[in-house]
């Protein structure tokens, strides 16, 4: 499908009408998609056929001292991804620790056991208990496990 003749001044028209605050089609927002409403042109004409006229509009955007729209939403979303690795890397130590500790307490209960099984194969009669693997405040070892 070729583009309609006037398709050009159409974008250029839209453009001055969404910088100038006065859409008559979209709702105004910084963005391709708006332009591409605003003008009546399928969305491509402006990703494909015209992507002169594409970058025209950022940079007249960026001109007036604003943000494209596109921008802002990526710039939230860096945002949002970073503070979510941030509480990932808050995790990740905490499960290393967890992790730590588990085993550690499953090292403590092997060699009990293994004392036991000796003491009862040796038909000594008496079975004593190891004493409690001391706690630390970085590793406590967690309930059930003690």
């Amino acid at each position: 499908m070729s583009p309609a003749p006037d398709e050009r001044d159409r974008i250029r028209a839209a453009m001055d009408r969404i910088l100038a605050d006065h859409p008559q089609r979209s709702n105004g927002a910084l963005t391709i998609v708006a332009l591409a409403l605003e003008a009546d042109v399928p969305h491509n004409a402006l990703t494909q056929r015209h992507t002169d006229l594409k970058n025209e509009f950022y940079d007249k955007v960026r001109a007036r001292g604003q943000t494209p729209d596109s921008e802002k939403r990526l710039r939230r979303q860096i945002r949002r991804l970073k503070e979510l690795r941030a509480s990932d890397a808050e995790e990740i130590v905490q499960l290393k620790g967890d992790v730590e500790a588990l085993v550690g307490a499953l090292h403590q209960k092997t060699v009990e056991n293994q004392l036991l099984r000796k003491q009862l194969a040796e038909g000594t009669g008496a079975v004593s208990m190891l004493p409690l693997p001391s706690r630390t405040v970085d590793h406590p070892v967690p309930p059930g496990l003690a």
